[in-house]
């Protein structure tokens, strides 16, 4: 672990006391989870009780490992998840130390009183922007200060951004956790800027030019963007969109932006609008995927959007196609997108020649060329063609630049590496490793693949053409698969072959010359020595495709891509099972000298100096890759404001150690103006905040205790109408039952808010008790839909019908949506349906098969609430536009009513209540079970309503509906009086 920067020791003394709460702004990348971290060890004691809430599921495993560096090991961090046991939670909180639980878990421990909350001795929250007063955190520090008002609550967050939108969030934030004092440090903090600039690394700055192909698709994908934020600006001119600018559109939280500002009229937007906001998204991912996948990558995903645009999901035309692809931009990014790949032309290819293998040099000359496809200067050959090639195409593939540039950034610092060895000084600090940070796991593999085929010595530009011309065998195969599955069948021309095998024969003969092979087995002994890839291991054999002979075979004119199709299908034909029996004995006996040495030179340790780790940007688990690793060699292949902090974090907690950083970017890009952009961003986030600390008001905290006003709510409800105000009050506390399910959701914090007693119990029938008689099932509008597909809201009805007098159906919608049943057409439902026949396709009906109406609409939802309601008559429906409406509503239904029983609420409706077998005919109740209507959630009930089955059998069907519901009552009834009808 390494040691503390003056400015870390700077924030630990401001905040460490026990007797302040506080709120740490840091900017990104200056380690914040090692600042937390050395908090949390400061109180690392028995007598302590320390909870860590909100942090994710990778951070739980993180900390416990910085804090066991640190030291922290009896017994540590301790994590409570899910999984662990109610006994074992009232242990570990007795207990002391540092504890990290889930906010949800937390929350239920209170209020079951399993938690010692007087015990407390503070509690630390992580990623403090997103605490709101719906969030369970605030919930948490609410009914922590009940009982306990002389914990610390301390707050840490390195995301300015999310605080500065809206009326005063810094203010609301700190009201939630009821923080009176602020940290701000930004990175030009004096304290900050001090400590970090007196050790500085060597920066190397590569400003790398887009080719021109790539220049004409990034200028005309911005030029998309701007007509398509033109476009939605001109639809929408009642909102204010002076957010969306191109600037903004390169950050992923633009599409978090744009529908915040449109979710309240979202039902009331027409497709086109519906269709531009996601087209954004869209051109934003083009950017990215420009600058970062290979050619062949990026023209089949823009091949991909091509087919999006024009069928929709159900195989008809699309009625609403993306406008910016109907624009002259949108035929200049597809048109060079393909032309960096290949070139068509419309007749075929002459065959090329057969190369003698005769001479040894011819060999060795035709080898080279079926790795770089290179002409022979003496004129001797021709290019190389693989026999897999469709003879009207010319593959072009073009290389990103940034490969090119970090060959010779790795040829560099090898150099380098030689230089310092070479001069016999003192041996330095860190390792020779070379650390490659790219921005994403796919760009992370694609370099693998790159720098683990990559030929040194070919041109410019073409260095990776055969891991190229691999993935341009890949995307022919993916080609031809699309025309298998569109129904058209490969076709062959007449005097081939119909199946054209690749590959080494049967019998183990490639058809190679011996020249061939000898040069096969040279480049396998060179490659030993290479620099390798962490975790790869040098090549033996060598995978170049053996060159086809079949030059005469021709492709159909109607499809270049027929005749690899052909092929792939018989390469597919001649896989068979792996057959051990030509192996050789002396492979398979594991304890030989010649096994040993081939496990050595496989799987042994890579030296530092030949190992090149290529690895994706992340959290703070960063720096602890830099800590263990200790490179001298950065290589940044994009741009990451973060990761240069955490560089200079690094240089700054390692003196004598030398950093060499290469920062490699796009010039004239969107990537280069991200980066720009996002350090103007956070450096107006941190002015906002630290103008708004001077100008902003405290709140004064009122001492909430057990009860406080309740009695005020009872006393103005007082009327001398009632026995002339002498009637007896009823003192109790307003409690509300809350099934432990509900506790995902934002409703137990406002209700606990309005001064409801929230009591969390495992209910079986139900989420909410108001009264003994008022049980109330909660939807949001998405689960309505799946309840209603999968047929779960029918049996929830019922069994409420069944126990209580009144069910209640609550329909919550949220609170930045629009209270409207039209937005429903906007979602997707993924139950699975458990109606004993699939749904009927309609043929030309309310949904023809050119319409591209929704298949959920709100019409079909309203069908299915009457019906509900005519199944269940006493059931009772409320429509909420948000938790905070739904809070109220709860409180006017809970007035002058008695309080709900816990012990009845959950017994309702359980299977195995252990009393309610007592003193009961056996035999009875097995008869009761099996008939028809009569469920296990139900007989209970009914036995507690009738005495016998002679009397069950006497009732009307009135009387048997009444007990049972409308559908079961009759299917009980007519079974007892007309049998199985069957």
């Amino acid at each position: 672990m390494s040691t503390l920067l003056p400015f870390h020791k700077t924030i630990l003394e401001e905040i460490h006391d026990p007797a302040t709460n506080d709120l740490v702004v840091l900017a990104r990348g200056l380690g914040l989870r090692r600042l937390v971290c050395s908090l949390m060890k400061i109180y690392d004691s028995p007598k302590n009780l320390v909870l860590l809430i909100n942090a994710s599921p990778e951070e739980e495993t993180a900390f416990g490992e910085e804090l066991g560096i640190m030291g922290c090991r009896r017994p540590g961090l301790r994590v409570v998840g899910y999984e662990t046991p109610r006994q074992e939670r009232q242990a570990l909180y007795k207990g002391g130390g540092l504890i990290m639980v889930t906010s949800r878990i937390l929350v239920v421990d209170m209020l079951q009183a399993d938690l010692p909350t007087e015990l407390v001795s503070g509690i630390v929250v992580l990623h403090a922007e997103k605490v709101t007063p719906l969030v369970l955190e605030a919930f948490v520090i609410r009914l922590f200060r009940e009982k306990n008002k002389d914990g610390f609550v301390k707050a840490f967050t390195d995301q300015p951004e999310d605080i500065t939108s809206g009326l005063s969030p810094l203010k609301n934030i700190m009201k939630e956790l009821q923080i009176r004092n602020v940290h701000i440090y930004p990175r030009f903090h004096e304290a900050i800027k001090k400590s970090l600039e007196r050790r500085r690394a060597d920066v190397v700055e590569l400003s790398q030019e887009m080719t021109e192909s790539m220049a004409e698709i990034h200028h005309a994908i911005i030029q998309c963007m701007t007509g398509t934020l033109s476009e939605l600006k001109r639809s929408n001119t009642t909102l204010d969109l002076e957010e969306l600018t191109v600037e903004n559109a390169y950050f992923k939280s633009f599409n978090v932006v744009v529908r915040r500002q449109l979710d309240p009229v979202w039902h009331k937007v027409g497709p086109k609008t519906k269709q531009l906001v996601n087209d954004l998204g869209t051109l934003r991912n083009l950017l990215y995927y420009l600058l970062t996948y290979d050619p062949l990558q990026f023209h089949a995903y823009l091949e991909t959007l091509k087919e999006a645009n024009t069928v929709n999901q159900a195989g008809n035309a699309k009625q609403h196609q993306s406008p910016w692809m109907l624009t002259d931009a949108a035929h200049i990014i597809f048109d060079n997108a393909r032309r960096r790949c290949y070139t068509t032309s419309s007749t075929s290819r002459e065959a090329p020649p057969v190369i003698d293998l005769v001479d040894d040099d011819d060999a060795w000359d035709a080898l080279n060329e079926a790795e770089g496809i290179k002409v022979d200067t003496k004129g001797k050959g021709r290019a190389y063609r693989p026999g897999w090639l469709p003879s009207t195409m010319d593959p072009v593939l073009e290389e990103l630049p940034k490969w090119d540039l970090l060959t010779e950034v790795i040829q560099e610092i090898e150099e380098e590496i030689i230089r310092q060895e070479s001069t016999k000084k003192p041996v330095a600090l860190g390792s020779n490793t070379i650390l490659i940070m790219a921005s994403s796991t796919r760009t992370c593999n694609l370099l693998t693949d790159f720098l683990s085929s990559h030929d040194d010595t070919a041109k410019k530009g073409s260095k990776g053409r055969r891991m190229m011309l691999q993935k341009l065998r890949v995307y022919l195969w993916w080609k031809g698969k699309q025309r298998k599955e569109e129904g058209k069948s490969p076709t062959y021309m007449p005097g081939s072959s119909k199946r054209t095998e690749y590959g080494p024969t049967k019998n183990g003969d490639s058809g190679i010359s011996e020249a061939l092979q000898r040069k096969d087995r040279e480049k396998a002994e060179r490659n030993q020595s290479r620099r390798r890839i962490r975790g790869g291991a040098p090549i033996t054999k060598s995978d170049r495709p053996a060159p086809s002979t079949s030059a005469n075979v021709q492709p159909a004119e109607e499809d270049p891509f027929a005749e690899f199709w052909a092929t792939q299908a018989a390469s597919d034909a001649t896989l068979t099972p792996f057959d051990i029996t030509g192996v050789n004995e002396t492979l398979l006996d594991f304890g030989s000298q010649s096994l040993e040495s081939e496990f050595n030179d496989h799987y042994g340790l890579i030296p530092p100096e030949q190992t090149i780790i290529v690895r994706a940007y992340s959290d703070d688990s960063d720096d602890r890759v830099l800590a263990e690793l200790q490179p001298r060699f950065i290589v940044m292949y994009e741009p990451n404001m973060e990761f240069i902090r955490r560089v200079e974090v690094y240089r700054s907690a390692h003196p004598g150690l030398g950093v060499r950083v290469y920062h490699m970017v796009y010039g004239n890009s969107c990537e280069e103006h991200k980066y720009l952009a996002g350090i103007r961003k956070e450096k107006n986030s941190f002015e906002r905040l630290i103008k708004e600390r001077g100008s902003m008001l405290l709140p004064i905290y009122e001492d909430r205790r057990d009860g406080s006003g309740r009695n005020e709510d009872t006393i103005k409800t007082i009327s001398s109408r009632y026995a002339g105000g002498r009637r007896e009050l009823n003192t109790e506390p307003s409690k509300v039952i809350v099934d432990m399910r509900e506790f995902r959701s934002t409703l137990p914090s406002l209700l606990h808010a309005a001064n409801n007693l929230v009591i969390p119990a495992t209910l079986t029938v139900g989420d909410y008790i108001l009264t003994p008689d008022i049980c109330v099932e909660r939807k949001s509008l998405a689960d309505l839909i799946s309840s209603f597909t999968s047929g779960r809201l029918y049996t929830q009805c019922e069994l409420m019908s069944v126990h209580y007098k009144y069910p209640v159906l609550l329909i919550e919608f949220e609170e930045d949506k629009a209270f409207s049943l039209e937005i429903v057409s906007d979602m997707k439902s993924y139950a699975k349906p458990s109606g004993k026949y699939p749904a009927k396709k309609a043929q030309g009906g309310p949904n023809p098969p050119n319409s591209n109406t929704p298949a959920y609409s709100n019409v079909s939802l309203q069908s299915k609430l009457v019906l509900l309601t005519l199944s269940f008559p006493r059931l009772r429906i409320i429509w909420s536009s948000s938790p905070f409406a739904t809070s109220e509503i709860f409180g006017d239904l809970k007035k002058d009513r008695p309080e709900p029983d816990p012990t009845k609420a959950i017994a309702t409706g359980a299977d195995d209540d252990p009393d309610a077998g007592a003193g009961v005919n056996t035999a009875a109740e097995e008869l009761l079970r099996c008939l028809p209507g009569i469920t296990p959630k139900n007989v209970k009930y009914v036995m507690s309503r009738v005495r016998n089955v002679r009397e069950l059998c006497e009732m009307s069907l009135e009387r048997v509906q009444d007990i049972l519901g409308v559908e079961p009552g009759k299917a009980c009834w007519e079974f007892i009086h007309k049998g199985d009808t069957k």
